[in-house]
């Protein structure tokens, strides 16, 4: 009699437990479809990848400077890049809106290459392995240089708090403008411009 007891508890139990689990699995999917990705370069809007967070940065200060060694084992010195438009780009590999607006910034790259640089700065100390990147890289033959922030300092001095993160820094090397989440080829195509 105690064991049928036992047992009539513990599979209580346990359908209480699929119960509370499917409930829950139900709201974050619900939260989910009304979290979408802003594109739109609005920073107070809330979306999948953005931040409440202020960032401390602001249009118009000069972008920190930084120098870090590329995939390709070169260095890259961001004041270097001065009297050119840069798109700076945080990212990781295991970031799908990362990964979403990659292709669109290769296009963009290909287009404008000689008059604006495109820098993804890789997040490199939350990667599960350097040669992660690499591969990732590889795969998909992203040509825009690829510096790789394996201390994180570089992520520390933008303030980066959600990936992707994108600074547009104008021709004197002061931010011109910061965008929380993924972009498109129209959104980096008409901010460089307006810039």
């Amino acid at each position: 009699m105690l064991k049928r007891i036992v047992g009539i508890s513990i599979i209580i139990a346990l359908a209480g437990g699929v119960l509370y689990n499917y409930v829950q699995q139900k709201k974050e999917s619900e939260a989910t479809k009304n979290n979408a990705y802003n594109v739109t370069g609005d920073t107070e809007a809330e979306g999948g990848m953005i931040s409440s967070v202020k960032n401390p940065l602001d249009v118009g200060e000069n972008a920190p400077d930084f120098s870090l060694n590329t995939l390709d084992e070169e260095k890259l010195q961001l004041s270097e890049l001065q009297g050119k438009k840069v798109i700076l780009n945080f990212w990781a590999t295991w970031c799908p809106p990362c990964r979403e607006e990659m292709p669109a910034m290769q296009e963009f790259y290909d287009h404008f290459k000689d008059e604006v640089e495109v820098v993804a700065i890789n997040l490199t100390k939350s990667e599960s392995k350097k040669e992660d990147v690499a591969a990732y890289i590889e795969k998909y033959d992203y040509t825009y240089p690829i510096p790789l922030d394996e201390k994180a300092e570089v992520r520390s001095a933008y303030k980066v708090v959600a990936v992707p993160t994108t600074y547009f820094i104008d021709e004197e090397g002061k931010i011109a403008k910061i965008h929380p989440g993924p972009m498109d080829y129209q959104f980096m195509k008409k901010t460089v411009e307006d810039m």
